[in-house]
């Protein structure tokens, strides 16, 4: 199946609350206790799978293949950060995000992310031929 019912301008959003757990410190990403950029970037590709994933057939899902973001200003403990995806193109399978990230004050973040869409079964079938392969080596 390649025909996907998707159209731009779909979009997505995720949120979350600053924490101890999803800060630069908590990330090993730097020793400040703010939003971490790869907790912004996972927020970010939460939001993308929001926009698309509930709306493709059983047994097909997407994966991030690229990101090209900047983490523009820093969020504190205890304020809410959402996330927002838009779709700008559809190549086949490929799809093209705007992302963007605020927090209760201001833009935190944008950018670009790509998702590929995938075969559930046929993706989780090569990723374990994969590993098997490994271990024949080691």
């Amino acid at each position: 199946m390649d025909e996907f019912d998707l159209k731009s301008n779909t979009s997505g959003e995720a949120r979350t609350k600053v924490s101890d757990d999803n800060t630069a410190v908590k990330y090993g990403s730097g020793s400040v206790d703010v939003f971490g950029t790869p907790a912004m970037i996972a927020l970010m590709e939460e939001a993308s799978i929001n926009a698309v994933d509930s709306k493709l057939p059983d047994g097909y899902a997407t994966v991030g293949i690229y990101l090209d973001v900047k983490h523009i200003a820093a969020t504190p403990i205890g304020m809410n950060v959402t996330a927002r995806a838009e779709i700008t193109g559809i190549d086949g399978r490929k799809l093209t995000f705007r992302v963007e990230a605020f927090d209760e004050s201001e833009k935190i973040g944008e950018g670009t992310h790509q998702r590929s869409i995938i075969e559930l079964d046929r993706f989780r079938q090569r990723a374990g031929k994969k590993a098997v392969r490994d271990q024949d080596i080691i």
